[in-house]
């Protein structure tokens, strides 16, 4: 019986994001406190039947204690922030990432659930993408409501267009670690390989550039966490099949940008949805055949050959990833008129936004007020006051800058516990099986990367994935259960250690 409500309560937990995702991504007040009264109620349900109720590590309690310092500093600033809503708001939110992050940590302890995280969230990822192309695909059949400031640009069901990019880029990177996985069943590779196609039309419609930036740093770093040859060749396929779906796309303007007539976008969107069927088919079949040549020995399955070059290389590409946003940001100077960027293609290479300016005046309200920060939710009453321009901004634009800005220097210590202790459990875990949740590390780093510079934070729906994962890397640093470890070593061909082995037999 308690491992049956455990079963059920780790369930919720790695649905639950994508069930609110169609509550405009958990933005809103109700969704997410409804989403936080669920997510203490997992809590309890771990402290209850968990053998190991709160992380036992130094990383996973310095993880969860950047979180709640978080939370206990959001709560002290209601008495100096400027607006009480949006600081409570803030609050909320913190209550329910802290909450999602200790029920993850202690409810994904057995081998099963662990293996579980990367197709759920997978498939959450590609349930959230796939309902928002399906109105540029079948406009005669679904018709989704359309924002004025999202133009074009794909943004339903989570309302906001660089969250949907971020969502389809984390996705994308737990495809390409499904489809290289030798631990897993032909089936689930092919369907994650087929996948990636949908989501990298999902990536390049989202018309963010941090998204795109953030979906090569996490294939960057997955294959330095899984240097296998099928992960290269996994991540070659999920490549392959997201560029060939984004050039389709950009050929027809009613998927593109909604241009056109009503017959004219149905007659794009038919010519689509066969060129998607066939990328799919074409990826989930190269994916096929690659495994079925791997298990008959016509193709090596082992590291490659400069796997030990590959975290410095990951380092860098992080590194100069980072570096080029920051620089592409700070050139996003702010004009006198109003900014209105292109819905198209053209917004990839345009600087037309008012980054600079958010992040300049955050800055200088950190200087201002370096211990204790404006308060949380003070940014947009900075910029009210502040603004080069009349265009409203409520957040940063960062998360770095919006703990610096609102929450000052313990913010940023708070979020430097919670990143740095997630980075040393996941190490740990890696390093105790490198095959269990490779593609969680990658994609917890996409979100990493495009959450410091856009306002990620504040859609539930795309950070709470990210937290279910640093849960399951701290719960997997921790190791296995008495039980599992006694019957682990059998089934070793199925995780990282059958991977060196294949190594050193090539």
């Amino acid at each position: 019986m308690r491992r049956a409500v455990t079963l059920l309560a780790a369930g919720v937990a790695l649905v639950g994001p994508t069930a609110l995702a169609f509550f405009s991504g958990g933005y809103f007040d109700v969704p997410r406190l409804i989403a936080a009264l669920v997510a203490w109620a997992l809590v309890l349900v771990g402290a209850l039947t968990s053998p190991r109720p709160f992380p036992g590590s130094w990383p996973g309690r310095a993880a969860v204690a950047g979180l709640a310092l978080m939370c206990a500093w959001t709560a002290a600033s209601l008495a100096w922030a400027p607006l009480a809503d949006p600081a409570t708001a803030n609050l909320q939110r913190l209550l329910l990432y802290l909450a999602a992050l200790l029920a993850a940590a202690a409810l994904l302890r057995e081998r099963v659930l662990l293996r579980a995280v990367e197709p759920i969230l997978a498939l959450g990822a590609v349930t959230v993408i796939g309902y928002g192309l399906s109105g540029r695909l079948l406009p005669g059949l679904i018709h989704l409501e359309r924002s004025f400031g999202a133009g074009g640009r794909l943004e339903q069901p989570l309302t906001y267009w660089n969250a949907e990019g971020a969502l389809a880029a984390m996705g994308l990177v737990l495809c390409a670690r499904l489809a290289g996985d030798t631990s897993r069943r032909v089936g689930i590779r092919a369907l994650a390989a087929a996948a990636s196609a949908p989501l990298g039309a999902g990536v390049y419609l989202s018309y963010s550039r941090g998204a795109i930036a953030a979906v090569v740093v996490g294939l960057g770093v997955l294959l330095a966490v899984s240097p296998s040859r099928s992960q290269l060749r996994a991540i070659a396929i999920a490549v392959v099949a997201s560029l060939v779906a984004a050039s389709a796309s950009a050929a027809f303007p009613g998927v593109a940008s909604l241009e056109g007539s009503a017959s004219g976008r149905e007659l794009d969107g038919a010519i689509m949805v066969g060129i998607l069927v066939a990328v799919m088919l074409a990826a989930g079949a190269a994916c096929a055949w690659i495994v079925s040549a791997e298990r008959s020995g016509r193709v090596g399955v082992g590291r490659v050959p400069f796997a030990r070059r590959l975290p410095a290389v990951a380092v860098s590409l992080v590194a100069l990833t980072v570096a080029g946003l920051v620089v592409g940001g700070l050139r996003e100077r702010g004009r006198t008129e109003r900014v209105s960027g292109p819905d198209n293609a053209t917004r990839l290479t345009s600087l037309s936004s008012r980054r600079y300016d958010y992040w300049r005046l955050g800055g200088e309200a950190f200087v201002l007020h370096p211990l204790r920060g404006t308060g949380a939710g003070g940014f947009r009453v900075v910029w009210l006051r502040e603004r080069p321009v009349r265009e409203s901004a409520l957040d940063v634009h960062s998360l770095p800058l919006e703990m610096a800005t609102e929450l000052g220097i313990v913010g940023l210590l708070a979020l430097a516990l919670l990143v740095t202790g997630t980075g040393v459990a996941a190490r740990r875990a890696l390093q105790r099986e490198s095959a269990l949740l490779a593609g969680a590390a990658a994609a917890a780093t996409v979100w990493l990367v495009h959450a410091s510079f856009d306002w990620d934070w504040e859609m539930p729906a795309v950070t709470l994935p990210a937290l279910v994962m640093a849960g399951a890397l701290i719960a997997a640093s921790e190791g296995l259960p008495e039980r599992e470890r006694r019957s682990k070593q059998p089934a070793s061909a199925r995780t990282g250690v059958g991977e060196r082995q294949a190594d050193r037999a090539a």
